[in-house]
């Protein structure tokens, strides 16, 4: 019966096997891109909240994909 639901050769498999190989190292960057954008947030919070910027929700959420990326980048070097 198992057969039947995921015969070999199946996306299904291939997307298990993907999964496994791809999402970790996004996990990593996520993560260290998180503590990155802490230490950034803090330096830049009360100027971000001052109301010189339009909307500082906006810049925070720049900010962190911002950090992902570079947390992303420096695991890939």
């Amino acid at each position: 019966m198992s057969d039947l639901l995921s015969p070999s050769g199946m996306p299904l498999q291939d997307l298990i096997a993907g999964s496994s190989i791809y999402f970790p190292p996004l996990f990593k960057a996520v993560l260290l891109g998180f503590f990155f954008w802490l230490f950034i947030h803090r330096l830049l919070r009360d100027w971000m909240y001052s109301g010189e910027i339009w909307h500082p929700t906006l810049m925070d959420l720049s900010l962190f994909m911002l950090s992902i990326c570079f947390a992303l980048i420096i695991l890939i070097l």
